[in-house]
């Protein structure tokens, strides 16, 4: 997946950099802001709710709040760094830097990848659950350690996986010409800092790895979920009342799988043009080569962006916080 430069994009020390345009450039920040305030609001208002509760099931919210952590890391870590880079600060890293900032990099987004998921998996799980979680405080304490474990093994896992950024990347210069395309990391160098892999096929590999598993592969797998939570929601009037599913008997658990389903759709659609984006740039490019990584650019911020409204539409303590600020 090594790119070549067109002859219409700009060479800098930071490789390569489309051009855009004011307006873009506005959106794009705009784009992160919401990001930025939104999930952070996510964070506060929801994981305020689990250390308040704490006697209550709350493993929807913590997987929520760890979406949203992720997304707001991303946001931080990256997306800032790419406005700074858009409004003409060229800014440069050292080797080591670079290592580390590339590591977290894929770090960051993997595990955003894999949270996302793991949250369309889990409300599967509940839709199909016959009757409302009524066990015992210990049987409580027992599935919220085993969330807490899931949810560590997908940071962990990512962590491992992301090993090969810092080891292969270094800082580019003038007369770096290509640069290795990943949605699940980057597309387009920031910083400088650029991969270096020590030959063409390891480099081919590593990409090919990340397009399979960290960027089709969950994609699928929400298809699959998702096809599975329509199918749970559109069945569940025929079932009788006894047998129903808990969807049938808690109201808010209905309107939650509709927000979680509208919040997954929502990724497959970011995610998914992000990907035929950047992989269409990689084997075919030509003349639409820049606009289809201004295109994959925004794709991969509208998740991260748009979920905390969509979150809030179905979420009662993000609802009230947002009618209390706006009420003031």
């Amino acid at each position: 997946m090594d790119v070549a430069m067109e002859e219409d994009m700009e060479l800098v020390g930071m490789g390569l950099r489309v051009s855009v345009s004011p307006l873009q450039i506005a959106m794009y920040i705009l784009l992160v802001l919401l990001g930025i305030v939104g999930n952070s609001t996510v964070i506060g208002v929801i994981g305020k709710s689990v250390f308040v509760e704490r006697g209550r099931g709350h493993n929807s919210d913590i997987i929520i709040i760890n979406m949203a952590l992720s997304n707001l890391l991303v946001s931080v870590m990256r997306n800032t760094l790419l406005v700074i880079s858009d409004i003409g600060l060229e800014l440069y890293s050292s080797k080591e830097w670079c290592r580390f900032l590339m590591g977290v990099w894929v770090w960051l987004r993997s595990v955003n990848v894999w949270s996302t998921l793991f949250l369309s998996a889990f409300h599967l799980q509940t839709l199909r659950r016959v009757a409302p979680n009524t066990g015992t405080l210990r049987a409580h304490r027992g599935t919220l350690n085993t969330l807490l474990l899931n949810l560590a093994f997908i940071w962990l896992l990512n962590f491992l996986y992301s090993i090969p950024a810092y080891i292969f990347s270094t800082n580019g210069n003038m007369n770096t010409t290509e640069t290795l395309m990943l949605v699940s990391s980057t597309t387009r160098p920031l910083l400088g800092c650029v991969w270096n892999f020590p030959y063409s096929f390891s480099g081919l590999s590593y990409a090919t790895t990340s397009m399979v598993i960290h960027e089709t592969l969950p994609i699928i797998l929400m298809l699959f979920t998702n096809v599975g939570s329509l199918y749970t929601l559109y069945t569940h009037g025929r079932s009788s009342v006894k047998d129903a599913p808990v969807i049938k008997r808690v109201p808010a658990e209905r309107r939650a799988a509709k927000v979680i389903l509208a919040l997954i759709m929502l990724f497959i659609v970011s995610w998914g043009t992000s990907i035929i984006s950047v992989n269409y740039f990689n084997y075919i490019r030509g003349s639409s080569a820049e606009f289809l990584l201004v295109i994959a650019r925004f794709a991969n911020i509208i998740f991260i962006a748009m979920s905390p409204m969509v979150l809030a539409v179905g979420h009662r303590r993000l609802r009230s916080f947002i009618k209390s600020m706006l009420s003031h």
